[in-house]
């Protein structure tokens, strides 16, 4: 039976360094990998959107894997995300990947074909019937096109005990967060998907986030989410706040373009993306440079 603790805490949905002509800069994934495990993160997402997966190549994806493999070195948990919206894809994928050292799947919900709430349910179900490894669901509306009901979650947390493990939540829907809070099977996990709902979602009774903006602040975002999971509530409103401003900036003109501008200022990576993704405008570059400053003065 799979186990649905590792993933209680700040997981970070990794970013994908690119050098200037393009490639991956596997060089600065280590360095990133490394620094995000000693700032504090509880595990690592590799291969999720942040990672601007649908650009990358089969072979690139398999490297990127075994490089976050390597640095990790076992340190933390590594969750990798395999989704799609052709289920036998997917099942194939999840049965090519191995379990080897990975401790869990991240699925999105089908996207772009728009399947019903049964539709959704028979998705999961197959992934669930092959492999051993945890599965969390990841419900995100504004990208798939389609919401994951809270009905539909509760019935995949019930009929998949052990397997489904909890959902990764970025529908911005606080009723609908809330009602699965309330409803789910004991040690089912409810994550946080969007930065700025992590403090509430947690404070309703949530386990913690996937974060983007920990890419470039893992110290801080670490520290927000173990101090509202302790209810040091002062604390995590603190954290919670003096981030607020840079969650909002970094996620004005998409992801991940915002959080590789932050990272560029702090001179952990290039300012490269892979199109149709493009760097920030100039006017929000210069507000994420002015906000990385006064989040710099008050660390």
């Amino acid at each position: 039976m799979a186990e649905s603790a590792p993933f209680r805490g700040t997981g970070v949905a990794m970013i994908t360094p690119f050098q200037n002509d393009g490639e991956v800069d596997f060089g600065r994934l280590r360095i990133h990998t490394d620094r995000l495990i000693k700032q504090g993160i509880s595990y690592l997402v590799v291969l999720g959107t942040t990672a601007e997966t649908p650009t990358l190549s089969a072979a690139e994806k398999k490297d990127i894997i075994q490089c976050v493999k390597e640095a990790s070195a076992g340190r933390v948990p590594l969750m990798l995300g395999i989704g799609g919206n052709d289920t036998r894809a997917v099942i194939e994928t999840i049965k090519q990947s191995g379990s080897g050292e990975l401790n869990g799947i991240l699925s999105v919900s089908p996207y772009y074909n728009k399947p019903s709430q049964e539709g959704i349910y028979q998705h999961y179900a197959a992934i669930a019937s092959v492999t051993e490894l945890p599965v969390l669901l990841y419900n995100v509306p504004g990208r798939t096109g389609s919401n994951m009901s809270a009905e539909t979650v509760l019935r995949l947390a019930t009929d998949f005990e052990g397997i489904i493990v909890g959902v990764k939540e970025a529908s911005g829907n606080m009723d609908q967060v809330m009602e699965i809070i309330q409803k789910r099977p004991k040690d089912f996990l409810v994550v946080s998907g969007d930065d700025s709902l992590t403090l509430p979602i947690i404070a309703a009774g949530g386990d913690g986030a996937i974060s983007v903006i920990g890419n470039a602040y893992p110290a801080l975002s670490s520290l927000l989410v173990a101090a509202a999971l302790d209810g040091s509530y002062e604390k995590a409103r603190e954290l919670h706040y003096r981030l607020f401003p840079m969650m909002k900036a970094i996620f004005k003109e998409g992801n991940p373009a915002g959080v590789k501008a932050a990272m560029e200022i702090q001179g952990w990576i290039e300012n490269m993306l892979r199109l149709p993704l493009i760097p920030v405008t100039t006017a929000l570059q210069k507000e994420i440079v002015k906000l990385d400053r006064e989040l710099s003065r008050k660390s």
